[in-house]
This record gives structure tokens, sequence and C-alpha cells, in this order.
């Protein structure tokens, strides 16, 4: 079983689509957390206990780690290092945006993939197969490519025409085409974007997307499902952060979520 199969054998399971954004931004957390050794990995232990019967997936954002340094990046290891001990069907993903050169890529497959742990990895395009194939030999992994990004400013390069295409259908079609080989492909579709989303869709075929953009960006679950569905209701990982950790009742609010997301499949 690869990790897409790992993925949408847990969908299955919970009959949810739903993944949880562990964004544990250390100005923001809840005060208690603030007093205890370990911060981060103490907020992420509760919200993965609050929320693990509602999610498919689990997805923190380097960035909130690497912010503290060496503290922020043992607690990114210990966070992973309970999920693998303790909810080991839940899909995880490293929310890192790499991109670089083949040879240095080499260096953050060993990091995301083998020490941390991680199922998939997020990765930019924009330098091509070659660069990003040691992510995707990788066939035990997962690599999910940013294809239309749900923030304001995605149109800037995205939208720009080659050869009477966007951009961000040139992505889907050579993920689609060329590196999706050994079945080990995602791709990142915005929540805002759905009409873009209904033709990756299109493309794509069954492949499943990471959709960032519900919530505080404006993303709507129903056009969402409706666009992005494949054969199968199954081909969505809908990630919600603020959203829900940041909840008064963040188990109310995964819940909450998982339910809207089941009343349109």
């Amino acid at each position: 079983m690869n990790k897409v199969e790992k993925y949408n054998k847990r969908a299955k399971e919970v009959d949810s689509l739903l993944c949880v954004g562990l964004d544990a931004d250390i100005a923001k957390i809840p005060a208690r957390f603030l007093e205890m050794e370990n911060p981060q990995f103490e907020f992420n232990k509760w919200i993965i206990e609050e929320t693990h019967e509602y999610a498919a997936a689990y997805k923190p954002n380097s960035a909130f780690y690497e912010a503290r340094g060496d503290k922020g990046i043992r607690e990114l290891k210990m966070t992973m290092e309970y999920l693998i001990k303790n909810h080991p069907d839940i899909f995880t993903i490293l929310d890192a945006k790499r991109a670089d050169i083949g040879n240095t890529n080499r260096g953050y497959v060993e990091f995301i993939f083998d020490w941390l742990g991680f199922d998939a990895v997020t990765l930019h395009p924009y330098l091509g197969q070659e660069a990003i194939q040691p992510f995707l030999d990788r066939t035990d992994k997962c690599s999910i490519i940013l294809c239309r990004t749900s923030n304001s400013g995605a149109p800037e390069f995205q939208d720009l025409e080659v050869k009477g295409k966007p951009l961000w259908q040139i992505v889907a079609e050579e993920v689609m085409q060329k590196w999706n080989k050994n079945k080990n492909c995602m791709l990142v579709v915005g929540a805002t974007y759905p009409e873009e989303m209904k033709k990756v869709r299109e493309i794509a075929g069954d492949i499943t997307f990471l959709v960032p953009g519900i919530g505080a960006q404006g993303g709507e679950v129903k056009d969402v499902m409706i666009a992005g569905q494949n054969r199968e209701g199954l081909g969505l990982c809908i990630n919600s952060a603020r959203g829900i950790i940041l909840s008064e009742n963040p188990k109310e609010e995964a819940k909450k979520l998982r339910e809207e997301i089941r009343k349109y499949k």
C-alpha cells in the first residue's frame, strides 16, 4: 500500500476528507501551553486527541517550527513520533513547499521522509521534473505538487498563458502525464478557485487534491465538493488549520467541518 492508498483507506474508514493543519503558531496557542517545556508539541498532542476521530490527515506547516530553531524542529519530530505511535493510520503531510536542484533535494528527502517520518511533502514545480525526481523516486512516499494555490496573489504567475493555456493547467497536465508514473503524486488546488479546480479534475482523473483555503481565506466546502470529488467520492484532502485549532472547541469544529464535507459527498 503506497501513501496515496493509505490516505484513501483512512478517508473511507472514518468517512472523512478532513485534513487538520497543525500550524502551532507560538504567538497564538493558548497561554497554558506556553508554561510547558514543549509547548508546540503539547498543543499538537491536545489537538490530535481532540480531532483524530474526524481527521483523515494532519498537516503541520514547517515555518511555525523552523521559526523556533532547534526547539521547534525537535517538537515537530516529537509530534510525528506521537502520531506514528498512536495514530499510524492517519496520513501526514509536511507543508514545506520545497524546491531546489536535484542534488540538494536529496537532503530534503532524507530529512522529511526518513528522519521526520512524514508520508508526504508539498513541492514547487518551477524547477521541473529533473529537480524533484528524488522525491518522485520515493515510491513509498507522496509528492504533493503546487498547481493552483489558494492565495490572492496566485494569478500573478499561475494565470500566465503558455502555448494558449494557463500555467496551472500546464502543471496539472505535466504531473498527470509524466510525473505521476509511480502513482505517488497529489496536487495542491485551492478552495478559493473552484472553477479552476473543476478543470484540474477533468485533466487529472482520480488524483487527490490537497485543498487549502477553506474558512479564513474564503473557500466554501460546497464549491470544493462539487468541483473536486473524483468518481469514488474521494480525491480531496480538505485542510483547515486556524478555524479548528485556534477555536474554543477544536473537537466540535472538526466534527462540524467533517459533517459539512459529508453532506456534499
